[in-house]
């Protein structure tokens, strides 16, 4: 199985880069970010015609998270993150596909800190932990995948003072990822570039942070112990970045035997 995860950041006004992307890749299990769509303006049929199943979650303007199976239909179980009933954001959506339990996310930014969004962000990440957990305890293979919005390590991240103060960086940030490695998670990327400095997946549109290379690394695929056993490659399609009209992310995949 080859598993990718790819904050589209619009998925409907990137769809060609998405579809080209997908031709070329062949990944079989995609998690995507950043719909900001409603679920009736998500398009599905173009995706069916490209030979992929899909689960997805919308939202208005926001948010939105989906999960696309190539050659097959991702079994929704579950659409929403446990433990508020009362958070609408659509930032979490979880199938099983081919035996494989996948979890999609999109965490909170968390910006401007301090205040009500970093608290979110946190309250969402402790949130997230526990169901994490809970997955973990069915002994089932589990794979989250997503945009954590979390820098895990200062190399994480180019050479800047201009991220000093924000949310993804800071030590609640940081300690909510260590939180997830302590339960028994495997961070796949860091498996296999246990020692690489510029491992960045996100470059933003502002101050030439592309053509500088001055980028961050938000998007995380983390494997249970069963996944992580299979782990035999990993990467950054850094490419699809510099593409026209490319989202500010770029796709994080793993090859699992």
């Amino acid at each position: 199985m080859k598993l990718a995860t790819f904050n589209i950041n619009n998925i409907n006004s990137r769809l060609e880069n998405l579809l080209v992307w997908l031709a070329k890749a062949k990944p079989d299990v995609v998690c995507l970010q950043e719909l900001k769509s409603r679920d009736t303006q998500f398009p599905l049929t173009r995706l069916a015609h490209a030979g992929y199943g899909a689960v997805w979650k919308g939202e208005p303007t926001w948010n939105g998270v989906a999960i696309l199976a190539r050659g097959a239909e991702p079994v929704l179980t579950r659409e929403a993150l446990p433990g508020d009933d009362a958070d609408r954001q659509a930032r979490y959506i979880e199938a099983a596909v081919d035996g494989v339990v996948i979890a999609c996310l999109y965490a909170p930014n968390g910006n401007p800190q301090p205040g009500p969004k970093f608290d979110y962000k946190l309250a969402w990440h402790e949130r997230f932990a526990a169901h994490a957990g809970d997955l973990l305890d069915t002994g089932l293979p589990v794979a989250l995948a997503g945009d954590f919005n979390i820098v895990p390590e200062p190399r994480d991240i180019y050479q800047t003072r201009s991220y000093d103060d924000n949310a993804l960086v800071q030590p609640e940030s940081r300690a909510a990822f260590a939180a997830l490695i302590d339960q028994g998670w495997t961070d796949a990327l860091r498996k296999v570039f246990p020692r690489e400095e510029k491992l960045y997946t996100f470059w933003d549109y502002r101050r030439n942070r592309w053509p500088r290379d001055a980028g961050l690394r938000l998007d995380h695929i983390l494997l249970s112990k069963k996944l992580a056993r299979k782990l035999k490659a990993a990467g950054v399609d850094r490419e699809v970045r510099g593409g026209e009209n490319a989202s500010d992310h770029a796709p994080v995949w793993v090859e699992l035997g």
